[in-house]
């Protein structure tokens, strides 16, 4: 790839971003300014030097150009990368090492943003048996090839709806990992209505990750996640999560309580400030995705939710300093200096490759977003074999054969955006979501400068 610069400012600092590296600098005003006219190929022409000493002594100029020429050479700016043997090696990785296990295509929720159409995935409501969660584990032993360890998360609907279930899983799951040469390791996600003392120890002690659904201030979760008869959830389910969270903050588990913002609470950083406040220190909020409603997002509100997210990075300093209420909040959670592999970059989540989901019939699906588009199914558990030519179609989906991320700064961040809501919402996978592209960069910068403050 031919190289290629980003340059932004957040708060004080004027940062730049070799995006090819990887490497970020933080450069005073007139290396700033100088990379304006700067070019790989190290031209700087005479009107543009004429333009720069009408602002800075010509010295300084002379320094600065000989500074960015060293980072040039040292491989710090303008980088030159060859993908070629990296994509290639791609076609020839097929193994799967996580499994999204639908337990439950039924919900005691109705959220009315809820892309699984209330918990039906548009089809019949039912929950997965026992046969089919341990057929779904041998599934998984037999596609992860040399995997030792392994993913399974709990997804619906809402899982807790599938106990039974979910524990028989996990039991199982346990009982073969010597004897396959595995580690299994569990995930769930739950709107916290049916936890009780029981239910919130079995997955404290099983769980490696339990994410909480909330979405922030009672007006705003009320308003929105309710129950089949319009009541809202939001003193029932807070109740619930402050207990759990303060297991596994206790034993230092992983947890995060999760959100939705609709273009009903714009403001969503209060919503963010809010959970802090609640003691939740691990936050994530996202942005609202869909084809049709009247929640969604509009191109016109980019200004209003691109200052969330500078209030939610200045709030988090702060707090940080005083130690009130501190939080982290999962977007800005990038860590430029020991990130994800180039395999992750280019290719995004696993989607279809190693990574899929499973219905309570068994029917399998490149995620769990997947689900409910009859094109999409790959196979089934009870049968050996999947789908070649879905595999292929998403193996084809890296961010390289996505024209408009080829040549986007991001590209080795956000890997072309989420294949499902590309399709949903475009109708095709490589064609991005126009308003979460801009708010993932916008993230990605605020990410960036806190990486090099904190």
């Amino acid at each position: 790839m031919t190289a290629q610069i980003h340059k932004f400012k957040v708060f004080d600092k004027n940062l730049v971003l070799d995006v090819n590296s990887g490497s970020v600098l933080q450069l005073d005003d007139l290396a700033y300014d100088i990379l304006d006219y700067y070019t790989e190929c190290s031209l700087i022409t005479e009107s543009a030097l004429n333009e720069l000493e009408m602002k800075y002594p010509k010295q300084n100029i002379k320094e600065a150009l000989e500074e960015i020429e060293t980072l040039k050479k040292d491989g710090y700016l303008f980088t030159e990368i060859n993908l070629d043997p990296i994509l290639n090696r791609l076609d020839t990785r097929h193994y799967v090492k996580a499994l999204c296990l639908n337990v439950a295509h039924d919900c005691n929720l109705r959220c009315k943003y809820c892309f699984a159409s209330k918990g039906d995935y548009h089809g019949k409501r039912e929950l997965m048996s026992i046969e089919v969660g341990k057929k779904a584990v041998d599934f998984l032993v037999e596609k992860s090839g040399d995997m030792k360890n392994l993913e399974i998360d709990f997804f619906g609907g809402e899982p807790l709806m599938a106990m039974n279930t979910i524990k028989e899983v996990i039991s199982y799951a346990k009982s073969i990992e010597k004897l396959c040469h595995k580690k299994f390791h569990f995930t769930i996600t739950t709107n916290a209505l049916l936890l009780n003392d029981e239910v919130m120890q079995y997955l404290h002690e099983h769980m490696d990750n339990i994410v909480l659904s909330l979405d922030g201030r009672k007006e705003v979760n009320d308003f929105i996640r309710v129950r089949a008869d319009g009541s809202g959830t939001y003193d029932e389910i807070v109740s619930n999560i402050k207990k759990i969270v303060e297991l596994r903050k206790r034993d230092k588990k992983e947890y995060y309580v999760r959100g939705t913002f609709t273009k009903y609470n714009l403001n969503f950083a209060q919503d963010v400030f809010h959970m802090a406040d609640l003691g939740f220190n691990e936050i994530s909020i996202e942005p609202v995705v869909g084809k049709d409603g009247d929640y969604l997002l509009e191109q016109d509100y980019l200004e209003i939710l691109f200052k969330q997210y500078e209030k939610i990075a200045n709030e988090y300093l702060k707090r940080k300093e005083s130690v009130k209420n501190p939080f982290k909040f999962y977007h800005f959670n990038v860590d430029i200096y020991d990130g994800p592999c180039i395999y992750k970059r280019l290719w995004a989540c696993g989607a279809g490759r190693d990574y899929l989901a499973i219905t309570p019939s068994g029917d399998i699906y490149p995620c769990h977003q997947f689900i409910g588009q009859e094109k999409f199914i790959m196979g089934n558990v009870f049968e050996e074999e999947l789908d070649e030519n879905i595999i292929a179609e998403m193996k084809d989906t890296n961010v390289f054969s996505k024209p408009k991320c080829t040549t986007c700064w991001a590209r080795y961040f956000c890997s072309g955006g989420c294949n499902a809501n590309n399709f949903i919402i475009n109708g095709d996978m490589k064609k991005p979501y126009k308003i979460t592209c801009e708010l993932q960069k916008k993230r990605i910068e605020y990410a960036i400068y806190l990486n090099l403050v904190n």
